[in-house]
């Protein structure tokens, strides 16, 4: 009970924006199988935002602690670089996976030192991997567009099982994974008491050097999976344009999930509704036939109505407004007979 009400302000704004683009476009929700897989608007959602998605579950978890990573789009580029290179040099599916995986944790091992030890602040730190990481993916691709046309690789981007995308297969495991692996252990409490106070948490016993080192590696393999799927659905390495800004959706996933940027408590099933809501946002303007010139101004404005409409601020106004007017409902008490003189 307690989480249906944490999501509720997320699951309205979704069925709200749901809503509005079947407005637009009636079919939105008309889900069919073609060639034994589902098809419709709302799986084209599930799959596309696969990426999104991804990096917001890891994310989540570096901005519970009061950080940022800006470098998640990078890493994807890196990742998806090095997955396309070592399939086309005959490394094999194994191996690719691996060693794309590597390169995530790797560029999140970089952050999280350059955060817990050195004591860069966050934005920095992860601004530096994100101002060279495409320089780095340039150089493993010699500045083209790796192709490729290895099914097995090409099955993480475009494959299916039981008619759901694998995208979405993908990011509905790893957010449920984290998810049990945060409330289930002592981790999500942990993180929690260093995004609220690290000094506090570490008196406490708290190794948080080693925590944050943690999260960061974590989300630079959420970033490596959101890798894969963008590099596997082109089937091909493209180090520019990889990931690029989707490290500001992933952050806009989190904030609209109701996650402060102040650390402290957090919610992966929030952000993955945040994710969702961004999607379909995406998805619906296109639908919606708007010129493409207008897509980010329209959803600009749609994100801005609904942050204003989730802000912490309204709501207290709201309740405010509400109590008031519930005392002015409320009828007068009797006036004792002393009162009344009779």
């Amino acid at each position: 009970m307690s989480l249906l009400r944490r999501l509720a302000p997320q699951i309205l704004t979704l069925a709200a924006v749901v809503a509005l683009v079947t407005l637009f476009f009636p079919d939105f929700l008309r889900i069919t199988m073609a060639d034994g897989r589902l098809v419709g608007p709302v799986m084209d959602v599930l799959k596309r935002g696969a990426p999104v998605a991804l990096l917001a579950v890891g994310m989540t978890l570096v901005i519970a602690t009061r950080g940022i990573d800006l470098s998640v789009g990078t890493v994807m580029a890196i990742t998806g670089a090095v997955a396309a290179w070592a399939i086309t040099h005959g490394l094999g599916l194994p191996a690719a996976l691996g060693l794309a995986l590597l390169a995530g944790a790797a560029a999140g091992l970089w952050n999280g030192c350059l955060v817990a030890v050195v004591g860069i602040q966050p934005i920095v730190a992860t601004l530096i991997l994100m101002t060279s990481g495409r320089g780095i993916a340039q150089l493993i691709t010699e500045g083209r567009i790796l192709t490729f046309s290895d099914p097995g690789l090409a099955f993480f981007g475009s494959g299916e099982i039981l008619g759901i995308p694998v995208p979405a297969l993908l990011w509905l495991v790893t957010g449920i994974g984290v998810t049990l692996l945060m409330r289930r252990t002592a981790l999500g409490m942990l993180i929690e008491a260093v995004g609220v106070n690290r000094a506090a948490s570490s008196l406490a016993g708290v190794n948080a050097t080693v925590l944050l080192v943690a999260v960061y590696v974590a989300s630079g393999l959420c970033a490596a999976l959101a890798g894969i799927v963008a590099t596997a659905d082109i089937r091909g390495a493209d180090a520019n344009n990889a990931g690029l800004w989707l490290e500001l959706d992933a952050i806009l996933a989190v904030v609209i999930g109701g996650n402060s940027l102040l650390g402290g408590r957090f919610s992966i099933a929030a952000s993955l509704i945040g994710a969702l809501i961004i999607q379909t946002i995406d998805t619906g303007i296109v639908l919606a036939g708007f010129p493409s010139e207008y897509n980010l101004i329209i959803k600009a404005g749609l994100v801005l109505v609904i942050l204003v409409l989730q802000s912490p601020n309204l709501g207290s106004t709201w309740h405010a407004l509400r109590a008031a007017a519930d005392r002015r409902r409320e009828p007068a008490p009797a006036r004792s007979a002393k009162e009344t003189g009779r």
